[in-house]
């Protein structure tokens, strides 16, 4: 059911004034796909752009949560703010986020200078779904000097953190086979900060050894992301991590960097928008037009093939003007 749009100007209100609550439930209204989201997401967006966001990404297991809760101590303890994303898989039965992040950052529950929250990755093959980035513009639009987004930890799909962090912290974990990973999925390029937790179990060297040689092969860049050892368990190196991220947002700042950084963000938002409006106007229209369960056994059948019926469908609702022909 869609909210008044009276009441989501007063939840936008309270959302800058820094009411929890407001935030909680327009995050919950952007991530139920309200009929008022695309409202609610223009009114706070002038409010945006402040929050420096940090993903943190890395396989299952390699201990992002816990890491995220010592990081959260050094964050407070210089005074600022934090937004927690904590994106979990998206249970089966229920379709929410299993919440298994948020048992591990408790000792933050009652600080009303941090704001967590987990999400489910809605089938989201790149561990963020369309509503993590829009929930990220709520957070900022409270006024969360830093937003951490956790990913879900899906391996080689967990590429997509990069299109929304200004810094991203690859984690991996000694003698698990997760430098060959790294190279195997191509997170080398997204990588502004190599982590390597759980420093205490044997191997942890080697894998920063590994590590730092694929560096060096790759050639010297502006920015060498520095590889780093910690041990969440006892907030060792937790420290040595926050201050690389401060310093390589002193360089995005000092470069110029972050404003290109950000660009490139906006450009690929305002692309995605426009394909996602136009998918959805698409099928609206295409499941007015045409009995989808006909054209589906027809082509079972083999009496049609897609391609064609692709074309035929966007013919239909007169997708192709005149001068363009035909064909998709």
């Amino acid at each position: 059911m869609a909210i008044r749009g009276v009441l989501m100007h007063q939840l936008v209100k309270d959302l800058l004034n820094g009411n929890r609550r407001a935030a909680a439930r327009l995050i919950t209204i952007v991530e139920n796909e309200d009929d008022q989201k695309r409202s609610l997401l223009k009114e706070i967006y002038p409010h945006t752009g402040n929050a420096f966001i940090v993903g943190i990404t890395g396989a299952p297991g390699a201990g992002k949560s816990s890491l995220v809760d010592r990081l959260l101590q050094q964050i407070r303890s210089d005074g600022l703010t934090a937004g927690i994303i904590a994106v979990d898989p998206t249970s089966p039965f229920s379709g929410g986020a299993i919440l298994g992040d948020r048992i591990r950052m408790q000792d933050h529950a009652l600080d009303s200078a941090v704001f967590i929250r987990s999400m489910g990755t809605r089938g989201s093959l790149g561990g963020l779904s369309r509503s993590t980035r829009e929930a990220i513009q709520v957070l900022d639009a409270f006024g969360k000097d830093i937003i951490i987004v956790e990913t879900v930890g899906v391996g080689q799909s967990e590429v997509d953190i990069v299109k929304t962090a200004d810094s991203t912290v690859v984690m991996l974990t000694p003698a698990g086979g997760d430098s060959v990973q790294t190279i195997k999925a191509g997170i080398m390029e997204i990588a502004d900060v190599f982590v390597i937790n759980k420093a205490d179990l044997p191997g942890s060297d080697r894998s920063a050894t590994e590590i730092n040689m694929m560096l060096d092969m790759n050639g010297e860049k502006p920015w060498r992301p520095p590889v780093l050892s910690t041990v969440s368990i006892n907030g060792e190196g937790v420290n040595e991590l926050w201050l690389a991220l401060q310093e390589h947002r002193q360089y995005l700042e000092e470069s110029g960097k972050l404003l290109e950084v950000r660009k490139q963000r906006v450009r690929r938002e305002l692309t995605e928008q426009v394909e996602y409006l136009v998918k959805t106007r698409i099928w609206e229209d295409v499941r007015d037009t045409i009995e989808l369960d006909d054209l589906v056994e027809k082509i079972t059948k083999r009496l049609q093939d897609p391609y064609s019926a692709a074309g035929e469908l966007l013919e239909k609702i007169n997708f192709f003007k005149e001068d363009q022909g035909e064909g998709v």
